[in-house]
């Protein structure tokens, strides 16, 4: 869930960088007093993310800044489409503007990237679910674009679940020395029962010996389809299956239909582009006394 909190140490930092000492121009070309209103518009069609971020943007500088939105977090908008509208301060809009926007840009680019993975799997049993490659401080709200967008999340962080990879899986069986299964077995025994055990293999071989640990969920790891509809053949429900690596637009509908139960792509944050949203401001005529 992304929280107040979450958002506004993100909000904070980002505006400290961008205006560590005050909006020069700003404050040199508009009057201080000086109130304006700004519309928040679509250029392309897309998924919203990302409402109350721009809110708190906005607000971060100027309290007495009004926003009001015309749609919600995972609603789906047309081009040209009014999204949300500003009005307040003219300089505090102003000083926000490019923090707020280049937030609710790339959330709602996550979102609607999040949905055209989401549309290519209906149909199927699999979720899309996103992974840990994330922009560095920016995971809680990332995560929520995408859940904006129809699609799951993966373990928030290192301390969520256990997630063994190659490389524990080779310091954990001593090279080869020590049997997988029974190490896995020990492994998990010194685990908390709440706490889900996830297992990454990139070899059919390694299927059978992973789950007789009885791990929660196995991941095949750059299976080709026939080795995942293997995989799944050989798991026959006895855990969850993940499938990871070489995920695409292109390649997505093929994996979901193998019977795989989840499919993890970190395309969704790790190389989004960012969805073309415009912010118009105009001064406000001060009201007739």
């Amino acid at each position: 869930m992304l929280t107040s909190q979450a958002i506004r140490a993100v909000v904070e930092l980002a505006l400290a960088e961008d205006a560590p000492w005050g909006d020069v121009t700003s404050e040199l070309l508009i009057p201080a007093d000086a109130a304006a209103v700004a519309t928040l518009s679509a250029r392309e069609p897309g998924v919203f993310s990302g409402a109350e971020v721009f809110a708190a943007a906005m607000t971060a500088v100027d309290p007495a800044t009004s926003v009001g939105f015309r749609l919600a977090d995972g609603d789906r908008f047309d081009k040209g489409a009014v999204l949300a509208t500003v009005s307040g301060n003219a300089r505090a809009i102003l000083r926000a503007e490019r923090v707020a926007l280049n937030l609710v840009q790339r959330m709602t680019g996550i979102a609607t990237l999040t949905a055209r993975y989401v549309a290519e799997v209906a149909g199927t049993a699999a979720r899309v679910v996103d992974t840990r490659k994330t922009t560095p401080g920016l995971r809680a709200l990332e995560r929520h674009a995408v859940r904006c967008g129809g699609g799951q999340n993966h373990r928030f962080s290192l301390s969520d679940a256990v997630l063994a990879k190659d490389n524990h899986l080779v310091v954990l069986a001593e090279g080869g020395r020590r049997d997988l299964t029974e190490a896995l077995r020990e492994a998990r025994s010194r685990l908390s029962h709440t706490t889900h055990f996830e297992v990454e293999v990139d070899r059919i071989d390694q299927i059978e010996p992973v789950i007789a640990a009885g791990i929660d969920t196995i991941m095949l790891d750059n299976f080709s389809l026939d080795e995942l509809r293997e995989g799944v053949a050989l798991v026959a429900g006895r855990a969850l299956v993940e499938a990871s690596g070489n995920v695409n637009l292109d390649t997505i509908r093929a994996i979901a239909e193998t019977g795989v139960d989840i499919i993890s792509v970190g395309a969704l944050t790790h190389s989004v582009r960012a969805l073309d949203l415009g912010l118009d401001v105009q001064l406000r005529e001060p009201v007739a006394p």
